[in-house]
């Protein structure tokens, strides 16, 4: 299995490079950045010793097609694909905060809510909830962006604006980004008779200190989506719900004992499961996007890479 889990390239005016979870940003002197991205799999904020064919492929086109279908709604920092692994655009200062949304209770807040909490990031939850049952409206549940290996945590909107994570002024900037971004991607899932759950967006301010929506948008990694078809069904049955995200992967994991936690082994990935991965996210192109997903050569992933990311900076 080809597969690209990691790069170590060196383009024409190169300043720097940073590695996070799943992808890795080459930063060049023109304020520009190269994004790639990886085919490494993160589940519980744990980066799995395996790759999986074609998941930076699946997760940059989709992000790509995604940012195309809300640029007239927010800025984004995206200026052109010159590879399916990767994107260029402007170099921005990332927020530390990324802007969780929720519209069903699914994932980790259902996990937090079995727990016993009524509250999440500050947002009261009503009693007498199920799991994947939908919120009265999307609820906004920041998280602390973590590095590399780290978990990302719960944090409020009074505990960024106390800690001068974000200031109040930009917040309401996110804010309001947040809930428009997650309107459209609502609009997007229902043509494909998908409910988007919840999902994450990140900001940054550019070099001109406009604020302007980075990394991926609306991807399985990013997002949980379900079918709509025989959703209410489901749930006055009290059935699990079918669903498009990597939450399949986190289901496996718990399975075999693994949630992150310290102590806690990785279980064995073996080849055959690997392979029903890449084809549980190729699945997942499809039934985001509408489109058949197209399989890029990777009989040598490093050096196509390489060639089109230096055609593209040599135009």
């Amino acid at each position: 299995m080809n597969t690209i889990t990691s790069t170590d390239y060196k383009f024409p005016n190169q300043t720097s490079v940073y590695k996070g979870k799943v992808r890795e940003v080459y930063r060049l002197e023109d304020n520009r950045v190269i994004m790639i991205a990886t085919d490494r799999l993160s589940a519980f904020d744990v980066v799995m010793p395996k790759g999986i064919p074609y998941k930076g492929q699946i997760l940059n086109q989709i992000a790509t097609k995604m940012m195309k279908e809300t640029e007239d709604l927010v800025p984004n920092w995206l200026e052109a694909t010159p590879d399916p692994n990767v994107a260029v655009g402007q170099l921005c200062e990332p927020f530390k905060v990324e802007m969780v949304i929720r519209g069903y209770m699914a994932g980790h807040a259902a996990r937090e809510y079995k727990a016993g909490k009524r509250e999440l990031c500050g947002v009261a939850l009503p009693e007498g909830l199920k799991e994947n049952d939908k919120f009265e409206k999307p609820i906004i549940t920041p998280a602390t962006k973590a590095e590399m290996g780290d978990h990302d945590e719960d944090i409020s909107r009074e505990d960024i604006l106390k800690r001068r994570i974000v200031s109040e002024e930009d917040y309401k900037v996110l804010e309001d980004y947040t809930r428009k971004l997650f309107e459209r991607g609502t609009e997007i899932a229902a043509k494909q008779g998908l409910i988007l759950v919840d999902t994450k967006y990140e900001f940054g301010k550019n070099a001109n200190g406009e604020i302007v929506l980075i990394d991926e948008i609306h991807t399985p990694d990013s997002s949980r989506y379900f079918y709509a078809e025989g959703y209410e069904e489901r749930q006055e049955k009290e059935e699990p719900q079918k669903q498009l995200s990597k939450e399949f992967v986190r289901q496996w994991l718990i399975s075999k004992g693994f949630q992150g936690k310290e102590g806690q082994q990785l279980p064995e990935m073996t080849d055959e499961y690997i392979n029903s991965i890449s084809e549980r996210y190729i699945e997942l192109y499809e039934n985001i996007t509408g489109e058949t997903f197209e399989k890029a050569a990777i009989d040598n992933i490093e050096n196509r890479i390489q060639n089109n990311v230096l055609a593209y900076l040599n135009k």
